[in-house]
Parts: C-alpha cells; sequence; structure tokens
C-alpha cells in the first residue's frame, strides 16, 4: 500500500472505525459483556500477531473465537490439548496412498492450518508439542519431514490457559510465551451479564451474527495500520521503557531490581508499537500518542517480565511492576541518545 497524505489517511480511519464497531455489535450479538477483551483479540487480530487468554471455564473463550470467525469469514479449528497430544497431531502427518504411479507420500493436513486456531488449555500438553505451534505462529508455516507448507493468511493463534487447575501442566517457556503479541486475563461476569448470559443460552431464540469482512480486507488493514507514525521521541519511551523491565539495566526502576529476573524481549517493544499505533488509527489519529503507549503496556508486557523468587514469594503480579514501571519512566528522556 503506497504512503497516504493526512486527508487519505483520515479518511481510512474513519472507515476502519466504522467497520472496526461494526465487528464488536456482531460479536456482541452473542458474546455477553466482555468489550475489554473482545477489543485485545481483534487488535491482536489486526496488528497481526496471536494472543493468550487466561481464564476459568466457562467464561466463553471458545464462542468469542467460533463468533469472530463467523463475522469474519475465516476457517475455525480448535485444538485441545492434552498430556497425550503429539506434534503430529497439531501439524498434521505424511499418510501412504495407492495411485496410478503406485504407492506414495500424501501430507494429511492437521487442525492447525486453519485461519484462526483456537489452543484450548495450551498448558495440558508436552512442551514438545507446545513447541509445535513456534514455527507457525512466528513464520506462518509449517515444516514436516523437509517439506514446508505455507498457512493462508490472515492466520491468528488464540491460546487459553487455566489459572485454578495446575495438577498435571506443563508452564509454557519463555520463548513460547514471548510468540503471542498480547496476554489477556478473561474476567469474570458481572450480575447484570450473568442473567443476560442465561436468557440467551437458555432460550429457544439462537442469535447469528452477521459477516462483516474478510481475510483480504484484514490484511488491508493490517497494511494501513503499520503506516500511522511513530514519532522519535514517543518510539524512544518505548526503548527506555522495555529496558526499565531489566534490572541489570542502567534505566532499572527500583521495582524492577527487587522483583524481577528477567524482562521483556525486542518483540515487547514491537508489541507496544503496534497495539499503540492500532489505537490511534481506532481513535482516528496518525501519529502514535504516549497515552497509546502506556494503555497497551500490559497487555503487552504482563507476559514477558517474569518474577524472580522474591517476587512470586510475595505475590506481586507482573500488571503491579509494568503500571509501577509506567508511574517511574518518564516521557520525555532526561538524557537525549
Amino acid at each position: 500500500m503506497a504512503d497516504l497524505n493526512t486527508q487519505e489517511l483520515r479518511q481510512k480511519a474513519a472507515g476502519f472505525r466504522a467497520v472496526f464497531d461494526k465487528l464488536v455489535a456482531e460479536t456482541g450479538k452473542v458474546i455477553v459483556g466482555q468489550s475489554e477483551l473482545v477489543h485485545g483479540v481483534l487488535a491482536t487480530l489486526f496488528c497481526g500477531g496471536n494472543c493468550l487468554l487466561e481464564g476459568v471455564p466457562g467464561l466463553g473463550k471458545t464462542l468469542l473465537i467460533r463468533t469472530l470467525s463467523q463475522v469474519l469469514h475465516l476457517d475455525f479449528s480448535r485444538i485441545q490439548f492434552t498430556p497425550d497430544l503429539m506434534p503430529a497431531d497439531v501439524m498434521g502427518t505424511d499418510i501412504v496412498v495407492d495411485t496410478a504411479q503406485g504407492r506414495q507420500f500424501k501430507f494429511e493436513k492437521g487442525p492447525i492450518f486453519a485461519q484462526i486456531v483456537l489452543a484450548d488449555e495450551i498448558n495440558r500438553a508436552t512442551p514438545k508439542t507446545q513447541s509445535a505451534l513456534l514455527e507457525a505462529m512466528q513464520e506462518g508455516s509449517v515444516t514436516v519431514r523437509g517439506h514446508t507448507y505455507m498457512m493462508e493468511q490472515p492466520f491468528f493463534v488464540m491460546a487459553t490457559q487455566n489459572p485454578l487447575e495446575q495438577e498435571g501442566t506443563y508452564p509454557l517457556p519463555e520463548a513460547q510465551l514471548d510468540r503471542f503479541l498480547f496476554k489477556f486475563h478473561v474476567r469474570f461476569p458481572n450480575r447484570k451479564e450473568l442473567a443476560e448470559i442465561f436468557s440467551r443460552t437458555t432460550g429457544a431464540k439462537q442469535v447469528q451474527p452477521e459477516k462483516v469482512m474478510d481475510g483480504r480486507e484484514i490484511l488491508t488493514w493490517r497494511e494501513l495500520i503499520r503506516q500511522i507514525h511513530v514519532a522519535p521521541h514517543v518510539e524512544d519511551y518505548v526503548v527506555r521503557l522495555i529496558l526499565a523491565t531489566h534490572p541489570d539495566s542502567e534505566l532499572a526502576t527500583p521495582i524492577t531490581k527487587q522483583y524481577v529476573r528477567y524482562g521483556a524481549s525486542p518483540r515487547g517493544g514491537q508489541s507496544l508499537i503496534l497495539g499503540a499505533k492500532f489505537r490511534a488509527l481506532l481513535a482516528g489519529r496518525w501519529n502514535v500518542s504516549y497515552d497509546d503507549v502506556k494503555h497497551v503496556a500490559c497487555d503487552s508486557l504482563r507476559h514477558r517480565v517474569l518474577r524472580n523468587f522474591e517476587g512470586e514469594a510475595e505475590g506481586i503480579q507482573s500488571d503491579t511492576i509494568v503500571k509501577k514501571i509506567l508511574e517511574l519512566v518518564p516521557t520525555k528522556a532526561e538524557v537525549s541518545v
């Protein structure tokens, strides 16, 4: 997509806001409440990343991703991760078939070959199976027996974790966590939302959301988001935030030095910038502000700021650390680089 002038970008931004509002409205026909979660998952999709959801069972995570596949007209696949799940069960495998030329190998695609994939309770599978997602999530391809198979774009993985029952689980390694653009906490519905959920799900009438866009339109909007401008001083703010999460950095804050074992990777900075660009476009602006960066900081960094033993022992949450870093790191650098 060619660079756009200010007037064209204003028009594109208005068009994006209109179609985004329609997406949220159609999703809201099925999903009760969870507006922040819906907004965040859609932001991940339009930024070209993958997201991790953490919440107790029964909060509608599967229903959310299935509804999004309907309004976006994308192929949907659900993978239930269990301890006996093997990498081939996710990616697919070669099978022997009889042809006119004799017996030959044919690749049978696994459930990962969809455009929207729900990796349900990903921490219940072994690390070997968890790692099967790495290439697909990062490269958009799968390699089996030396052959590389490309995923159809747009490709989006939403993984879930159950924070309650941890017996028999395999915590995601740092390299796997870092592949997720954002991590969201799924809150429990309030009194009014619970009543509405019961009313919708126990009655005879079933609401079907309408299609809003397709994969080609999503790719177009992704290109537009990347054209949003990030000024050098805002980019430097992102750099300083990332460095402030590392306890051995000269920019480390006191809470970082006390409770953090390892800070965010460069992917954390990329997540901050892309999320901020999405928020700016949604607001009809063509440049990223400090507030845009702050707004997406917890979602971008909560799974990338790794607590040390003291932090875990005292129950200090990653969100608490990130919020304190936001308070202590000034928007304007005291010393220019």
